[in-house]
């Protein structure tokens, strides 16, 4: 080739069209019109679109570096890019740059979560020269709803709940602007195009004040809503609604107006402001209704994240004009609870709406954009300096979890409490948002309405199923119908396998999982045992020493049996009729247990709850965990009294503590501090020991009683104090709500490794 081809073709090479595939979390943030600017700004063509990967671009023209440069360093705030692989393509000539339609065929981009209402959109809200000016469903590319509206992919305004709103000419102007901020905005509308609200705000806050409870439709279902600070209110909502004792959430202005109830630290304060827009529990100033919290001394609190939640407060302060009553305190703070009557899922629609909130509800307010996938408010806490899930839902579900490898495709189905499921494609996790107790028929039903839209809106088919060890589970019947490769993960050994999961913990795990109940491989009430857990496979290397289950299911409702239990593993059967004189069975019981005629349990929840009820703190439960949460609330400084706890050959046994409870006459306080006093410096020797056996240094910290602060804190200090790395979990609650993530680590593990032995037979 001579000199002058030579630079022919080198130019050629300079000037080629680059196609650029982006994948990650890129549709339905902005991704098309933020490319469309840097298009703009280096002078390029080309085009544009979304597809089944993700986000497709080519570009031409001399700045094509300068672009790729800047789509790395200034994606939209929503976006999340996985990986941008670029080819080098011949050229097209074409003038201009253009957003192409949606291509069709299979899924693999995902959907971002829900996002709170952005700062430029919140300026619009307020500003009178807006055309968005009080309109409760302003939204742009930066903010509003994404997960429950759409009902699959790629993200188009066709495949969303606003598909049939027709754009009005200025909508549609800005829709087609590049200059514009709603610039291909899925969500664009206005008052005179889009959803209505069927009530104004001022109104609502009318009846709020007025001691009313109004249920009103949000984002991802509605909210039972009454004055947090009228004690009547309160009361009637937790009779309407049947919940006697289980704490509710509020909702204040702004984070200035929080000191006036919460105690909250620079870590809360973060949280509570995170785009999300999570409930945050911090410490209660007891400044509210009594019966929110209902004796507890920490408070679940939310910002306003949806429009609608604004203009409540912006009313509630007497419609100040402009927008800088925002930052100021507001003394207007609202219980703001699930419309779920008697633990069924949430109400989304306004038919279902007036059949299960007219007996709670003294106004039901809705609206016409539907909800498609029903989501709860996310819970968290500030757990060992970090944020901790309670419950993982709405602005975080169906975000991924990186399992940092490549692996097949699985489903797995959770357990029977708090449950989720969780669906891996590639390197990814997707857990679902809250789902909750399949003890109904509505619930069941919104347990296969996630199923169904997860696996569709990732176009997954699953090649293996997870389901829990026990048989008589609703979940594990269902995977059994499935015709598929089947693995029964235990519960315990997923719990840790999670934790695995998300730290991305591969070879041995040490673990602990500290939980109310799991089935054994012996069938047995488990639930404080400790473990060494890779991929599928699990050992069981100590527990908790056994304590008689008295009613079986039962005693989880009536601590009170638990307490007599505990009696008899301390030689004190003859102090039941005594301690609990108001539970006619009390001598029945203690006599069946002087004949051993219960189940065993190895369960730290039923430890907990023995613990509780013989301190007197609680003899009947209301709701799941309220023993432990009552007994920790009384605790200021955990302390363990010397020789609290035994540990004979890997079994723990804290039999001397509860009888120094049973028989020293400590108050409650002093019970509670001195039961997680020993517990913290019992389990740290426990675990330890084995760490030192196993020749272990990292231990996973999960289970239910995980949730328990003192305990996690605790715990975590004292193991790093003996040279250990605790692993807490984060991205998903350590409790069930966790555990499908669990079964699908171990079931890709265990699929994986049948995969490499059918290759290896067939090349052998």
């Amino acid at each position: 080739m001579n000199r002058m081809s030579l630079a022919a073709a080198a130019s050629r090479e300079s000037n080629a069209r680059l196609r650029i595939r982006v994948r990650g979390a890129v549709q339905g943030v902005g991704f098309r019109p933020f490319a469309h600017g840097l298009a703009a700004r280096y002078g390029l063509s080309g085009f544009v679109q979304n597809d089944g990967e993700g986000v497709l671009l080519e570009i031409e023209g001399e700045r094509r570096e300068d672009f790729l440069t800047a789509l790395r360093q200034e994606k939209p705030p929503l976006a999340k890019i996985d990986s941008i692989q670029v080819e080098r393509i011949g050229l097209c000539g074409e003038q201009g740059f253009s957003i192409r339609e949606s291509a069709g065929g299979g899924s693999h981009t995902r959907i971002v979560a829900d996002a709170a209402t952005c700062e430029a959109c919140l300026e619009e809200l307020f500003d009178a020269t807006s055309r968005f000016h009080l309109y409760p469903f302003i939204t742009c590319t930066h903010c509003g709803p994404r997960f429950t509206i759409a009902a699959s992919l790629p993200y188009d305004r066709r495949q969303t709940s606003m598909a049939r709103f027709a754009m009005c000419p200025d909508c549609a102007r800005d829709y087609a602007d590049p200059k514009s901020r709603r610039f291909h905005a899925e969500t664009i509308a206005c008052s005179k195009c889009g959803p209505c609200l069927d009530v104004d705000p001022g109104l609502i806050v009318e009846k709020i004040r007025a001691g009313a409870i109004v249920a009103v439709k949000g984002v991802g279902g509605y909210h039972l809503m009454c004055d947090a600070r009228n004690e009547a209110a309160v009361a009637e909502l937790r009779r309407r609604k049947e919940r006697d004792a289980k704490p509710f959430a509020v909702m204040a202005a702004n984070a200035a107006s929080l000191a006036l109830f919460a105690a909250s630290g620079e870590g809360e304060l973060a949280l509570i402001q995170q785009r999300a827009r999570p409930i945050v529990v911090m410490k209660s100033k007891d400044a509210l209704a009594p019966s929110i919290v209902a004796g507890l001394r920490r408070i679940g609190v939310m910002l306003p994240y949806a429009p609608l939640h604004h203009l409540l407060f912006h009313a509630a302060a007497g419609f100040p004009p402009g927008g800088a009553w925002r930052e100021e305190v507001n003394d207007f703070v609202i219980v703001a609870t699930s419309a779920n009557p008697g633990g069924e899922p949430l109400v989304v629609d306004e038919e279902d709406a007036r059949r299960r909130l007219s007996p709670i509800a003294d106004l039901i307010v809705g609206h016409d954009r539907s909800i498609v996938v029903r989501a709860d408010d996310s819970v968290a806490a500030i757990v060992d300096g970090a944020p901790a899930f309670l419950r993982r839902a709405r602005g975080y579900a169906p975000d991924p979890i990186d399992l940092g490898a490549d692996g097949p495709s699985v489903v797995a189905l959770g357990a029977h409490l708090k449950t989720s499921v969780t669906v891996t494609r590639g390197r990814e996790a997707f857990v679902s948002q809250h789902i909750g107790d399949l003890d109904d028929a509505e619930s069941v039903r919104f347990y296969h309405e996630t199923l169904r839209h997860l696996l569709s809106i990732l176009d997954v088919e699953p090649e293996a199923v997870a389901c829990d060890f026990h048989p008589d589970f609703y979940s594990t019947r269902i995977a059994e119908e499935m015709a598929l490769p089947l693995l029964r993960a235990q519960h315990h050994a997923a719990h840790i396998a999670a934790l695995a999961a998300e730290h991305v913990v591969s070879g041995p795990m040490l673990g602990v999982a500290l939980d109310g109940y799991g089935m054994g491989d012996d069938r047995g009430a488990w639930g404080g045992e400790l473990m060494l857990v890779e991929g599928a496979a699990w050992k069981r290397l100590g527990h908790l020493a056994p304590l008689a289950l008295p009613g079986g299911d039962r005693a989880a409702r009536e601590p009170w049996r638990m307490g007599i239990a505990a009696l008899g593993a301390v030689g004190r059967l003859d102090l039941a009729e005594r301690l609990f004189p108001e539970t006619p069975l009390s001598a029945k019981i203690a006599e069946s247990l002087r004949r051993g005629m219960a189940p065993k349990t190895t369960s730290m929840g039923r430890l907990f709850d023995a613990a509780a009820a013989l301190a007197g703190v609680c003899l009947e439960q209301r709701y799941e965990g309220q023993a432990a949460m009552a007994f920790e609330a009384l605790v200021e400084t955990p302390r363990a009294l010397p020789g609290s706890f035994a540990i004979r050959k890997a079994v723990l046994d804290f039999a001397p503590v509860l009888a120094f409870i049973a028989t020293g006459r400590p108050s409650p306080r002093e019970a509670a501090e001195y039961f997680h006093g020993a517990l913290i410096e019992g389990c740290a020797e426990w675990i330890a020991a084995a760490a030192q056996a196993q020749g272990q240094s990292r231990v996973a910290l999960g289970g239910g009683c995980m949730m328990n602060r003192i305990l996690a804190e605790g715990l975590a200090g004292a193991l790093r104090s003996r040279g250990l790395f605790p692993l807490l979990a984060r991205a998903v609650p350590c409790n069930d709500g966790g555990l499908s993530l669990g079964q699908a680590a171990m079931a890709r593990a265990a699929f994986a490794v049948g995969e490499r032995e059918k290759e290896s037979t067939a090349c052998a």
